[in-house]
């Protein structure tokens, strides 16, 4: 079946009390929005067409030409807002499925249904519908004694009696389209000034045209996001399905709740992940890894049987077997090769370590390449800025760096070169030599 899909996505941050448009807030490391766009996708060949108001430009920022636009000048009620998207989708698909930008809790499979019902039953329109005891400020389903859908009526205008019912209209439809251009503009407008696209079910109604109701049974699903409570009610449910998807398929965690884990992390089978762990953003662990407690990883790729402790790791590459931490800072621009050692409080920013490479604690290597089987003692430090610029320094593979001692860049430090502790190096140190004091002056040969 052909299908369209129209996400409504015009809401202010009112409620939210922000300045950020209310669908660019992230929730698990992903805006608001991409969840209702990442569906849409999966749903339909065809972009989705998003109905936005005054934060157009914001959105538009961030999801560029992957989806059509629709602008709702005034804010007059959802069926106003889906009348926007008509000039974009008349004659153009058999079905018209229409959701929230601000519900991105919703499942895949849910919506797959409410679709395959709509292509089986051939009604004019599906809606899923949710039972729950609290109405979640949600309209009420009202149904004939048979069962029929009748109408629905909102919070607002509901008698005692229609507060009462439990089956509540999430707002999400899958609509013959012809059927919806055709009457969308018949809609009645409400007391509060208002084209409420709920009572496309009443229009219906009163037209004896079939109605399928599916009810979804899980209501956390249908969760919109208008306050900060919400959001972060919806943070916890996502972040808990990431790590349950992770955990069953092979990671363990040793307690979810203190595991923070964005959308898209990818972590293979037999690692372990620690309490107060954070994984943010583009991440990639492989298998056999122990990662934390207490550690940050952001934009990071992992190798396997790596072990981070404590650490802040970001923007970095760490391949196979290397060791970080405690309170290590892995800074952008870092590579650790195979079997790299980082210890305690040891920073590294913008440098490749070359394999085997075992670094002290507190020390600091910043741009710089530094080569296989190279050790740092404690202390040492590559003095890469003069104030103006950085620069580089380069180390041999096999090179023997003493505790305390600084290496003040621009600096080229040959294969198998030793420098003493606490020697402070100025010029360029020749394969072999060994070199110590202030400055760091030759004595003979390693």
């Amino acid at each position: 079946m052909d299908l369209s899909v129209v996400i409504l996505a015009a809401g202010e941050s009112k409620r939210l009390r922000s300045k950020r448009t209310k669908v660019l807030h992230t929730l698990a490391g992903k805006p608001i929005i991409f969840y209702a766009v990442r569906t849409a996708r999966e749903l339909s060949s065809r972009p989705p067409v998003l109905v936005v108001g005054r934060g157009e430009a914001e959105v538009r920022s961030v999801l560029g030409d992957s989806v059509l636009y629709a602008r709702q000048e005034q804010r007059l009620g959802t069926g106003h807002a889906v009348l926007q998207a008509r000039d974009l989708l008349l004659g153009q698909s058999e079905a018209v499925l229409v959701c929230y930008g601000d519900m991105p809790l919703l499942k895949l499979e849910t919506l797959r249904e409410l679709v395959r019902v709509f292509d089986e039953a051939r009604p004019v329109m599906t809606m899923l519908t949710a039972i729950s005891e609290d109405s979640m400020g949600f309209g009420h389903v009202v149904r004939s004694p048979g069962g029929r859908v009748l109408k629905v009526v909102e919070e607002a205008d509901a008698t005692p009696e229609q507060l009462a019912i439990k089956e509540l209209n999430c707002g999400v439809y899958c609509f013959n389209s012809e059927w919806l251009w055709e009457n969308l503009p018949r809609l009645p407008m409400s007391a509060k000034g208002e084209y409420y696209l709920t009572d496309m079910v009443a229009l219906a109604t009163s037209q004896r045209l079939p109605i399928e109701p599916i009810t979804t049974s899980d209501i956390e699903e249908v969760l919109g996001i208008n306050q900060r409570v919400q959001l972060a009610r919806a943070e916890a449910i996502m972040r808990r399905r990431i790590n349950e998807s992770l955990m069953l398929n092979g990671v363990t965690m040793l307690d979810p709740l203190t595991t923070y884990a964005d959308y898209g992390v990818q972590v293979e089978a037999d690692t372990t992940i620690l309490p107060n762990t954070c994984l943010w953003g583009e991440i990639e662990i492989g298998p056999d890894c122990v990662i934390g407690p207490n550690t940050v990883l952001r934009d990071c790729r992992v190798g396997a049987g790596c072990t981070i402790e404590s650490s802040f790791i970001e923007g970095a590459v760490i391949e196979d077997g290397c060791s970080i931490g405690p309170f290590a800072r892995i800074r952008p621009g870092t590579v650790l090769e195979e079997g790299v050692h980082i210890g305690s409080f040891g920073e590294v920013k913008n440098a490749t370590m070359g394999r085997g490479v075992r670094m002290g604690h507190f020390s600091y290597v910043g741009d710089a390449q530094v080569g296989e089987g190279v050790n740092i003692g404690a202390g040492a430090v590559t003095c890469n800025y003069d104030g103006r610029q950085k620069h580089r320094t380069e180390i041999g593979e096999g090179a023997f760096i003493g505790s305390g001692s600084m290496l003040v860049a621009p600096l080229h430090i040959g294969a198998g070169a030793v420098i003493g502790a606490g020697a402070v190096v100025t010029h360029d140190v020749p394969a072999g030599e060994v070199v110590y004091g202030v400055p760091a002056r030759p004595h003979g040969r390693r």
